[in-house]
């Protein structure tokens, strides 16, 4: 059964959270709703871009999305080393 849209953005959040790297593809989230097309996971994962949730990051070739707490916690590091 396909989660409601609240749900799919919550176990999304959930899975940026928890995940062993910091950024995730948006194909990573798929596995989140395996019934929702892959469209509507973009579209979700733009949309918790928009409301703060989520951030895009790049590596300069490819986009992925983190969590902005995770993403400044890897950069701070790495200045330190």
């Amino acid at each position: 059964m396909a989660l409601s849209k609240e749900e799919l953005k919550e176990a999304m959040i959930q899975k940026a959270e928890k995940a062993p790297k910091p950024q995730l593809y948006v194909k990573d989230f798929y596995k989140c709703d395996p019934d929702a097309k892959p469209r509507m996971i973009k579209n979700i994962a733009n949309e918790l871009v928009r409301e703060g949730k989520l951030m895009f990051w790049s590596s300069g070739s490819t986009t992925m999305y983190a969590v902005p707490s995770r993403i400044k916690d890897e950069e701070g590091d790495e200045g330190i080393n």
